[in-house]
């Protein structure tokens, strides 16, 4: 059985398609759920699928043998970024080298990197008149969105579009290319 880890911060929509997506799955099942916000929607999603959670800060996340000891005790094999607003530790891209992912809500490299997130997004990408915009996920490295790209789905952008419905058009395919995506890079 492969055990991933989800780490996200806020609300938790893909953390719960991920869950969802492998919660009778023959192979891998999500064994963690970490922010680093005590009052992220995600703790009360992973409370339902009775899912075990840790609040971690950021000097938490950066101690190495908290961290391991944390993510060895669950026999984590995969890490999966849902909106984790926090950078990876160097020790932990070593540990777990090409296998921690993350999804972006765009198309890669444009409109990523620090501060790059959400809305934000949106806003950028309608702000320089694009004509198409989607998600890609990707292996994590030592820089903001700048890992191997893994998957790019693309959606047109429409004149009536506004930051807050391209967020829900592009949400509609972080739920359903994500999880299907980390079925095939752990196959």
């Amino acid at each position: 059985m492969k055990h991933i880890a989800i780490f996200a911060s806020g609300q938790g929509t893909n953390a719960q398609a991920i869950i969802e997506y492998f919660k009778d799955h023959p192979s891998i099942t999500v064994s963690l759920v970490l922010t680093n916000k005590p009052g992220a929607g995600v703790l009360q999603i992973a409370h339902h699928y009775k899912i075990i959670s840790a609040i971690v800060s950021k000097k938490a996340l950066e101690d190495e043998p908290t961290m391991s000891r944390l993510l060895d005790a669950l026999e984590i094999d995969f890490i999966v970024l849902a909106g984790f607003l926090q950078k990876a530790p160097a020790f932990l891209l070593h540990k777990f080298s090409r296998q921690i992912v993350n999804i972006h809500p765009a198309l890669l490299p444009k409109f990523g990197g620090k501060g790059m997130y959400g809305i934000k997004v949106h806003e950028a990408v309608l702000g320089n008149h694009e004509t198409e915009t989607g998600i890609t996920i990707h292996y994590v490295n030592e820089q903001y969105d700048e890992g191997e790209i893994i998957l790019q789905q693309r959606i047109a952008i429409e004149k009536t579009d506004t930051p807050h419905t391209l967020a829900t058009k592009v949400q509609v395919l972080e739920h359903e290319w994500y999880p299907k995506t980390i079925e095939q890079v752990l196959a």
